[in-house]
């Protein structure tokens, strides 16, 4: 079921692959080996955009947190941008995660920094040892998201909005081949939403392939992609209800 223009893919008994995407089999445990999802099987292409939708403990976030190794993959077969889930070795796990992009619903700034310094921050800590062309890269994410006159600002002293935009453009430093975003809109009131939804739509005409997690049935309506649905231990594609 792999295919070399998947980013994403997953196959029967648990299957999640991400390549672009990938694809696997799976059972995901909590430590305490309580099965969480037992029947995941999906895959999602470069350029794609897919919304995960669940009731809250469903398992969304399970599903994003072993897609960047947070949390294991104990059976079957998975596959993130060509990185192997299956035993997945902790000393691979910063290998996989410079090829996604994560973004949260709490924008997870460092509050002593300014924009600047949380981008370079995530540079250093990535290998970029040229101060020249972090700065470069810091100018070039920051003018995709809007927010290349506000980098010198302290990150309490711009709106939330503004701050999940500077969390995209982290997301975006090293050139994913994947966003994974996790209720990116929770926290957001409706306009500013849109205007979230409208960047992270657009990631997709680059090649990207996004991934998001949410509980805005408004947002999906509005902006019609596929679904997916976390339920009863398992993920399935899913038709929402207009309104």
């Amino acid at each position: 079921m792999l295919c070399s223009e998947d980013l994403i893919a997953c196959s029967p008994i648990t299957d999640l692959l991400l390549n672009g995407f990938s694809h696997f089999k799976k059972r995901i445990n909590f430590p305490r080996q309580h099965l969480v999802l037992s029947a995941v099987n999906f895959e999602i292409s470069a350029g794609e955009f897919v919304y995960l939708i669940g009731q809250t403990g469903s398992g969304k976030s399970s599903v994003l947190k072993t897609l960047y190794g947070d949390l294991p993959l104990t059976q079957g077969e998975g596959r993130v941008a060509d990185h192997e889930l299956n035993g997945l070795m902790d000393k691979s796990i910063p290998a996989l995660r410079r090829d996604l992009g994560i973004v949260f619903q709490d924008f997870q700034l460092l509050s002593d920094r300014s924009v600047e310094g949380n981008l370079d921050f995530v540079l250093r800590a990535t290998g970029w040892k040229d101060k020249e062309a972090r700065a470069k890269r810091i100018v070039e994410v920051l003018s995709l998201v809007g927010m290349q006159n506000k980098k010198h600002k302290s990150t309490f002293e711009i709106s939330g909005g503004e701050q999940q935009r500077v969390a995209i453009a982290r997301a975006l430093l090293n050139d994913p081949k994947i966003i994974l975003a996790d209720e990116p809109t929770g926290n957001l009131d409706p306009r500013t939403s849109e205007e979230i939804m409208s960047l992270l739509l657009s990631l997709t005409e680059q090649g990207k392939a996004v991934l998001m997690a949410t509980h805005d049935f408004q947002l999906i309506h509005k902006y019609a992609n596929r679904t997916l649905k976390v339920e009863n231990g398992g993920v399935s594609s899913a038709q929402v209800q207009a309104f």
